[in-house]
């Protein structure tokens, strides 16, 4: 068993998924062991606190405070109301550009099911959802196998390991949307209705599903769990090669030799994984820039290949680490067209609450084709500056959809703003010319 990359230790070369017997015999479910029956769930707790776990999602908020904000001494419900505690896998993983949550469903299915019984053990759930994108037929397959399995074990069900803890678990497909990834909307699609995002407080941890104590977390970060009860804190903080504790998935697409997903130490330096592991640019190309972690950051630039990738650092350089699976933009690809795609994604998947995403983020996509399509005029400048400033701030908007669709815009006129005065000035995308000339 690999012990310094931990989350892909039963990831085979031909992607090929590993069952409850092969996923036993590499110490699986050994976490489960470890902790049912001789470790309270305060002490899971702190040791998911220690261990500087920080949520793999996009936010990198740290699990065990998040974990901490459940109420464990949960007083007597109004009557009629269910005494149920949740947790929620959020598998949906529609941010563009991001693939390492299917990775891990699709290829070791067993290693989430046990993180989230100790992470369900830990706060006092005692039902759990793998709320999962419709699109990942395979992976929902294997979950509801790999859970059935687990029921025949022993280690879902009634008196789990012959203990008082008891924990069912089901498989939610959803039609879902990028909103979904924001986790109170999440939740009210998962209560069967329209995926809104809610106002906090009152947060999930102490209202969430149905009015219930709910923790969501992402499908990475559930993963490490059995890995840190198993082993400890201080084993999981030596992975990192920085303040922060662990491995991280990385990806990279784009035009690079060798696009995938890695599990590598936490805080490894962008070069070494542009050019290591996604084997450098396509022969013929160069790299103009980045988005760190999905489609919703900030471009980051050649000056910024040596930063480690990590959440601190990638923040204080202007981006965010988000996903960290990298979108690279090379030079024969327009800046203007990349941004407004991503504009256009992120304009169709608002949920529209609020006015200035439902109607601004159009408003951006539309101004964004004008000037990519010849249209554009000087003052439109001017607009997509007041749109970034306005729905670019948190707190002008119902949750941070549009802050989110703003990154890449707002770093796109940094970094590539002759780009868009040139479509304007000659009329045209000049990358258009070039490709048909």
């Amino acid at each position: 068993m690999s012990l310094d990359r931990p989350l892909t230790r039963n990831v085979r070369a031909d992607r090929s998924p590993t069952d409850m017997a092969a996923y036993e015999a590499n110490g699986g479910y050994q976490g489960l062991h470890a902790a049912m029956g001789k470790m309270a769930p305060a002490d899971c707790l702190k040791t998911i606190q220690d261990s500087n776990l920080r949520g793999r999602g996009g936010a990198g908020f740290p699990t065990g405070m998040k974990w901490s904000f459940v109420p464990m001494d949960d007083p007597a419900d109004a009557p009629g109301s269910n005494k149920h505690k949740y947790l929620i896998c959020n598998a949906d993983e529609m941010e563009p550009g991001t693939f390492k949550d299917r990775l891990l469903l699709e290829c070791d299915p067993h290693q989430l099911i046990e993180g989230m019984i100790l992470a369900a053990y830990t706060i006092g759930a005692d039902v759990a959802y793998i709320f999962i994108r419709a699109e990942y037929v395979v992976a929902t397959a294997l979950l509801r196998k790999a859970i059935a399995d687990c029921h025949a074990k022993g280690y879902l069900g009634t008196n789990i390991l012959g203990t008082d803890f008891s924990l069912e678990m089901h498989v939610h497909p959803s039609a879902g949307r990028y909103i979904c990834g924001e986790e109170t909307a999440l939740i009210s699609a998962l209560e069967g209705k329209r995926a809104n995002p809610r106002a906090k407080p009152p947060f999930p941890q102490v209202s969430g599903l149905w009015g219930r104590p709910t923790i969501v977390n992402n499908v990475e970060t559930l993963c490490n769990i059995h890995h840190i009860i198993e082993r400890g804190p201080q084993w999981f903080q030596d992975l990192g090669l920085t303040s922060d504790a662990g491995t991280k998935m990385y990806g990279v697409s784009g035009r690079v030799k060798n696009p995938g997903c890695w599990e590598l130490p936490i805080g490894t330096p962008i070069r070494e994984i542009l050019e290591d592991y996604a084997g450098g640019m396509e022969d013929g190309y160069k790299m103009r820039g980045f988005l760190p972690g999905g489609g919703s950051t900030d471009f980051l630039v050649e000056e910024h290949l040596d930063l480690a990738m990590d959440y601190d650092t990638i923040g204080k350089a202007g981006s965010r680490m988000g996903t960290g699976t990298m979108i690279i933009l090379d030079d024969r690809t327009c800046p203007v067209g990349f941004v407004k795609n991503l504009v256009e994604f992120f304009s169709r998947e608002s949920c529209g609450f609020c006015t200035p995403c439902r109607d601004g983020l159009p408003w951006s996509a539309q101004v964004l084709d004008d000037i990519e399509c010849g249209r554009g005029l000087p003052e439109d400048m001017d607009t997509l500056a007041r749109q970034v400033t306005f729905i670019g701030a948190m707190g002008n908007t119902h949750c941070a959809l549009a802050p989110g669709a703003m990154e890449p815009l707002a770093s796109g006129l940094k970094y590539f703003r002759d780009d868009f005065e040139r479509h304007i000035t000659e009329g045209s995308c000049h990358f258009h010319k070039e490709v048909h000339s």
